[in-house]
């Protein structure tokens, strides 16, 4: 009795010992504070600018944001006072996983380099476009099968730096479609990591769905129609049937993903919207009726009208070059009358085209083809979160969101081109660029 009575004495002791901190665990300790002085900040979800915040941060996430907030004593103070703050830049179409810019300028060339040599040739890819200012990426497929996941793992492990990924694993489409490697001699066997997303039936397309669930996407990528950049392909031409992209997005929705098609031609575009698709990419060729269908259902546009400076710099075979005549100009075009309609624009500028440093001068060029900066500064943020799926996690400067803040010398809102210059990098907290 006397020795059950001690321990118990004892026991009580230790944990009131334990409960005033004398053995309390580092990981419950107060995270350190860090204050932004910002001389502006764009607020994109009420389409504003508001001069001298102050930017509180615990952690990750941002804790407050206002003119007025008390600094807490002992805080880290990151001076951004000269510049105008934004939320860091999503781009919603991006290659960064298929090796080095220059060795993509024809897909054949992913023969001559093993899965290891393409992915460890990305590394770059990512950093340079988290330093210029892109916190997030929605990567948009890759032809050696599941590198992007790999890309995307290595980046969230810290064992590289780059974006935010949200990844697609490969590209869904059919036999030689757009999605394809081709260009090769029949008699030449590809390895199964060069035809992964191949699938020729409803049924087949919804088990490379299941596989790449298992395998780790965040979301689908399925080719509507032919392709510019892919060999023996037509951008007019449909590919998949409606009833496979049907299966695609009710197979994708089953384990709670979301669906983007590439789709140039115009019936191919409104199969994939009826089909339910989250996002139309390219979509060079819509028409009124397509305008119509998007905005009825909610359908974001992710059209790249940059990329086109790069697709006629002379450095393409000549196919590609034949497959592209006349559709940037179509593509421009028809970009203003969505807009003008009202669809739903997201940021993407298919990057791996043009070199990944040259992402940010699309705004540019959506600004000439008619949104104003501010706009195009929200399909790069809070649109394009929307899009991901994401809003309560990233696209604006918001208590509870991620500390993905960038930062500019200028006014993005009188120029635009400010953007290609971004001077802070800021994601989840953590500097990248100062």
């Amino acid at each position: 009795m006397t020795r059950r009575f001690t321990f118990s004495v004892v026991l009580i002791c230790f944990l009131a010992k334990s409960s005033h901190g004398q053995t309390a665990h580092p990981a419950l300790s107060p995270e350190p504070v860090v204050a932004i002085k910002a001389g502006h900040v764009v607020d994109v979800e009420n389409g504003r600018v508001l001069d001298n915040q102050t930017i509180l941060l615990r952690g990750k996430k941002v804790s407050a944001i206002g003119s007025d907030l008390k600094i807490p004593v002992g805080s880290k103070i990151v001076d951004l006072s000269s510049k105008t703050v934004l939320p860091g830049l999503i781009d919603c179409h991006t290659h960064l996983a298929d090796g080095l810019q220059k060795n993509n300028i024809d897909p054949i060339e992913q023969l001559k380099r093993t899965a290891a040599q393409v992915v460890l040739e990305s590394v770059p890819n990512a950093r340079i476009t988290l330093e210029s200012g892109f916190t997030t990426v929605r990567d948009a497929g890759v032809y050696r099968a599941l590198n992007d996941i790999a890309l995307r793992d290595a980046i969230n492990q810290g064992y590289i730096v780059g974006p935010r990924m949200f990844v697609s694993g490969a590209y869904i489409t059919i036999s030689g479609g757009a999605g394809a490697i081709t260009g090769y001699a029949p008699d030449i066997q590809l390895p199964w990591d060069l035809h992964y997303g191949e699938a020729n039936s409803p049924w087949e397309v919804r088990q490379k769905v299941r596989q790449l669930v298992h395998d780790g996407a965040d979301h689908i990528k399925m080719l509507s129609t032919g392709a510019v950049l892919t060999h023996g392909s037509n951008p007019s031409a449909l590919e998949f049937t409606p009833e496979e992209l049907q299966a695609g997005v009710s197979e994708a929705k089953n384990f709670g993903l979301r669906v983007m098609v590439h789709a140039h031609a115009t019936e191919g575009i409104k199969n994939a919207i009826r089909a339910g698709a989250a996002s139309i990419e390219h979509a060079e060729l819509i028409d009124d009726e397509a305008i119509a269908l998007a905005k009825e259902r909610g359908t974001f546009f992710v059209m790249d009208i940059y990329d086109e400076e790069c697709i006629q710099d002379g450095s393409r075979p000549q196919d590609f070059l034949e497959h592209d005549v006349g559709l940037g100009e179509m593509q421009r075009r028809n970009f203003t009358k969505a807009l003008k309609a009202g669809v739903k624009l997201a940021f993407g500028t298919d990057s791996g085209v043009c070199p990944y440093e040259y992402s940010s001068r699309q705004f540019a060029y959506m600004v000439k083809y008619g949104m104003t900066p501010m706009q195009a500064i929200q399909s790069a943020t809070i649109n394009a979160a929307d899009l991901i799926g994401k809003p309560e996690q990233f696209g604006s400067i918001h208590p509870g969101k991620f500390a993905d803040i960038i930062a500019v010398d200028g006014d993005p809102i009188a120029d635009i081109r400010q953007l290609e210059h971004v001077t802070f990098v800021m994601k989840e907290g953590v500097i990248y660029k100062q």
